[in-house]
């Protein structure tokens, strides 16, 4: 799995450096790309060895293949979908902080720009996130033509190489005693999509559903939620500081944003 990771020397950044090296370590056939893009080049010798000091500091700790790599630039989202394609990347690593609006502005606006562009998953991790091996999995669904607009492959590898219990979970207001037709033929669609991984079906009656998978990742002790991005306004929702009372929640467990089919 190779995944790019970029560096903009703010905390936020480090943090997710440090959980994609967390993640990554030991497992066979993965490596890490630290990126950072400068704007000028009296700003490239110190970004040089600014990456090197952190490339020395994740490798003496977690036992995963990590190189640097800085360019100049002015477009980082531009410039990283480039290297996603020159580096056939499987997964972007990106920090997010909610700490307050000029910093989201910064930060976070880059990060759900990346997530929305349909390049490859990108792995959205909080600013006060600490790791936590990844052994329980929410994957939401909207329960909508899943079997077509699923993206089971990207799903399936990382289901593949982290090898975490599957929660499939589904928050709808109408859910009442059982759930309808419809909704159990989605369920079929998607226990036969995911069948190696035994996943587990869950269908939530609330109203509020930032409010639903809190309280179910909590029960769950869920270690990171899959979400399939089909309207760009859900991410940026779920991540508005003011959107929700939950930020605790939202600051403490990755999302891996993956994009439907």
């Amino acid at each position: 799995m190779t995944t790019i990771v970029p560096v903009d020397f703010s905390a936020t950044s480090y943090n997710a450096a440090h959980y994609a090296a967390q993640l990554l370590s030991g497992h066979p056939k993965s490596s890490i790309l630290l990126y950072h893009l400068y704007s000028s080049h009296s700003d490239e010798l110190q970004a040089v060895e600014e990456m090197g000091k952190l490339k020395e500091v994740l490798s003496a700790k977690h036992t995963v293949p990590i190189s640097t790599l800085t360019r100049p630039g002015s477009d980082l989202i531009d410039e990283l979908v480039k290297e996603v394609h020159i580096q056939h990347a499987d997964l972007i690593v990106m920090g997010i902080t909610g700490r307050s609006a000029m910093a989201q502005a910064f930060i976070g606006s880059n990060t759900l720009k990346m997530a929305e562009r349909k390049v490859c998953p990108v792995l959205i991790v909080q600013e006060h996130a600490e790791y936590r091996d990844v052994k329980n999995v929410m994957l939401t669904s909207e329960m909508i033509n899943t079997y077509y607009s699923t993206p089971t492959d990207s799903i399936k590898k990382f289901l593949k190489t982290f090898k975490p219990k599957l929660s499939i979970v589904n928050v709808d207001s109408d859910h009442y005693v059982a759930i309808t037709e419809e909704y159990e033929k989605e369920r079929k669609a998607l226990q036969q999509l995911f069948a190696e991984f035994n996943p587990e079906f869950y269908f939530v009656r609330l109203f509020n559903t930032e409010d639903a998978l809190h309280m179910f990742a909590t029960d769950k002790e869920i270690d990171l939620v899959i979400a399939v991005q089909r309207d760009h306004s859900w991410l940026h929702k779920m991540f508005k500081p003011s959107y929700t009372k939950n930020l605790s929640y939202h600051s403490s467990i990755p999302v891996l944003v993956v994009h439907e089919q």
